[in-house]
């Protein structure tokens, strides 16, 4: 029985597990890697967020998405990410700003959006999928990013290894 993307069960001569055949949907697999993500957002946030205060500003994430911002994916991941903020203290445009771009399908205006993250000097920026994350580790050597569905972050030169990623990159693979 699939318990979640990362663990699996197999059953033994003398075990009752059942197994679910069914395939997962994209929300049954995406949502776990979005809760992961959060953990990491928040981890490095509260870095952040501890120095943003002391100057007097609120923290800002950046977030780069290759999806047209009509795109249901997208939109479960809009409405996800911010609610996932709130249930750890943070709230949109008041503890913290999120400064959404898109590249409405178009993976050519990665490289300037994230260029433009990196001018707004954003805190952190969070990618959805490897071209967004490519574009944000060009842009910026310090600035971290934060990696939300890259197919295989060190096949793609994101990350030296899963278990060290090096660099400001860092994030969770698909499946």
């Amino acid at each position: 029985m699939i318990l979640s993307p990362l663990v699996t069960l197999k059953p033994t001569p003398n075990s009752s597990v059942l197994l679910d055949s069914r395939q997962p949907s994209s929300t049954e697999v995406l949502m776990p890697l979005i809760g992961l993500a959060f953990v990491l957002v928040l981890s490095l946030l509260a870095l952040l967020a501890a120095e943003a205060q002391q100057a007097g500003k609120v923290p800002q994430i950046g977030y780069l998405a290759v999806l047209p911002r009509s795109a249901p994916l997208f939109q479960q991941n809009r409405q996800a990410f911010p609610e996932g903020m709130r249930e750890h203290g943070y709230t949109e445009g008041q503890t913290i700003a999120i400064e959404w771009r898109f590249a409405e399908g178009r993976p050519e205006r990665l490289p300037d959006l994230a260029d433009e993250l990196v001018r707004l000097k954003v805190n952190l920026i969070v990618t959805e999928a490897t071209a967004a994350s490519r574009a944000a580790k060009q842009a910026t050597r310090t600035i971290p990013v934060v990696v939300i569905g890259a197919a295989d972050p060190v096949t793609d030169g994101l990350v030296t290894s899963l278990a060290r990623p090096g660099g400001n990159v860092t994030g969770l693979p698909l499946g």
